[in-house]
């Protein structure tokens, strides 16, 4: 029997006129067998610190008050054996010129997303693959997304790419810890550094991957895995 794989996807700054130079797509992976465990193991933690079972884990939320909280779940994933994250960093968006290449900027972030996650996926495992959701209109595009990861693993019976779906982040403790790991990735990638909280994840993050987080891992990493989009130097770099 294969071993199923979820996989949860979520993105920063992703919107093309919000101000922001740099956009990420992050996924984070685990074993489907062991979600049911994490999420309760991120439950545990929010009732060791106090919060609420209701509060919702976000980047935007890191602070001082909040570290002792924030530090053991980042510990958290890198004391995960059975678990990885994968970045697509798209460090400048006002580069782009979606006419030229006859797509919109939709269409483009599809695109994306499909390198993100096609390096993610073995034929030789099934995947249910959650993004979270943003707006009533994604529908035909997560169909479309799914089309075209399935044809490019030859999964015409989709047996590899067994689900995909939208899902609401503040239901799913790993989708909100993808959140955190996306958004410092996103922080360090905006060359930000205006807060101290902040910058104390992204250089635990530094410390725990022996990573800059401004070049490229392998291709075959699995624990923190980065790349950087660079379309002018002929297509994607390590893609």
């Amino acid at each position: 029997m294969k071993t199923t794989i979820n996989i949860y996807c979520d993105e920063s700054c992703h919107l093309p006129n919000d101000g922001q130079k740099a956009m990420v797509l992050g996924a984070l992976w685990c074993i489907a067998t062991q979600s049911a465990a994490h999420n309760h193991a991120i439950a545990e933690l929010k009732a060791k610190h106090r919060f609420s079972p209701f509060f919702e884990i976000k980047w935007t939320k890191v602070s001082p008050g909040k570290m002792d909280f924030y530090k053991e779940l980042v510990n958290y994933f890198f004391d995960s054996s059975a678990m990885g994250f994968r970045a697509w960093v798209i460090p400048d968006k006002s580069i782009l010129s979606h006419d030229q290449h006859n797509q919109t900027h939709d269409e483009w972030y599809y695109k994306m997303y499909f390198y993100l996650l096609r390096n993610l996926i073995f034929t030789d495992r099934k995947y249910h693959i959650y993004l979270d959701i943003k707006d009533t209109r994604s529908r035909m595009k997560l169909r479309k997304l799914r089309e075209v990861l399935c044809n490019a693993n030859y999964d015409f019976s989709r047996d590899i790419i067994e689900r995909m779906q939208h899902v609401r982040s503040h239901d799913i403790g790993l989708m909100q810890l993808a959140d955190v790991l996306i958004g410092a990735v996103s922080y360090h990638a905006r060359g930000l550094s205006n807060s101290s909280a902040k910058n104390e994840i992204v250089q635990l993050i530094k410390d725990r991957t022996g990573l800059s987080l401004t070049r490229n891992t392998l291709p075959t990493e699995q624990k923190f895995n980065l790349c950087i989009w660079r379309p002018n130097n002929g297509g994607f770099e390590n893609a």
